[in-house]
């Protein structure tokens, strides 16, 4: 663990759960959902293993997001029942997704102290988030955190190639800025690979599809882990 910086920072810094609860939220629809399906034959193992699969095809037709989600375990069920997907049907599994939305925002421990802290200290705060525009917006203002960011980014994927240009559009200084977050695929490995620093922020409940392992920086990069959101406020 480094000294923490004195200097002015800039903070991209995910959303979903590294901000807030995300993920709990589709693994309970996903039990749900398997609860329903009943597979006779095949083990809840078995059957997240096709979900997984599903999820993975839709994301490159769709995209990210709980309407894409829905299309994921439509198709999973076609592909596992023998029953026909009546449109009643069709929107039984729907709402296995959508009630998602429905949720409120459960803000991680430590969040709006630690973000008003990093405010105080003068870094620079981008939120940087993927998704659908309009579900990502407006969990961005029902959390109430808008106010500490000087900007909002919400991309299509996280991916080098995406950290560069927000890094070259915002006019950042790779030596001082880094990405924030619970992902080694979106948030941590592509950061690095754009040359940026990166703080990991392990959440149990990280979305299986965003599994990886973390690193090794490249040289002249940083990359730090803390064990919590608030413990940003030991390093910034």
């Amino acid at each position: 663990m480094l000294s923490r910086l004195a200097d002015r920072q800039f903070l991209l810094i995910d959303a979903d759960d590294t901000l807030w609860e995300n993920n709990v939220y589709f693994e309970q629809a996903i039990g749900e959902f398997m609860s329903f399906l009943n597979h006779r034959e095949m083990t809840r193992e078995q059957v997240r293993l096709v979900i997984n699969q599903a999820e993975r095809e839709t994301i490159l037709e769709r995209g990210y997001g709980t309407h894409s989600f829905a299309h994921s375990l439509v198709k999973t069920f076609e592909r596992l029942s023998e029953t026909l997907i009546t449109p009643e049907l069709h929107q039984t599994i729907c709402n296995f997704a959508h009630r998602i939305a429905a949720f409120p925002i459960e803000l991680i421990d430590g969040v709006p102290e630690t973000l008003n802290y990093l405010c105080r200290r003068q870094h620079h705060l981008i939120l940087m988030t993927k998704g659908d525009i309009t579900e990502q917006t407006g969990k961005v203002e029902r959390s109430g955190l808008k106010e500490y960011f000087a900007a909002v980014e919400i991309v299509a994927e996280k991916n080098s190639a995406t950290y560069k240009n927000i890094v070259s559009k915002h006019r950042l200084l790779p030596d001082t800025t880094w990405m924030v977050g619970n992902s080694p695929k979106s948030d941590i490995n592509p950061a690095l690979g754009a040359g940026i620093n990166a703080v990991f922020v392990p959440h149990d409940q990280t979305w299986i599809l965003e599994h990886e392992s973390v690193g090794p920086a490249p040289d002249g990069v940083r990359l730090l882990q803390v064990e919590k959101f608030m413990d940003l406020r030991e390093l910034f």
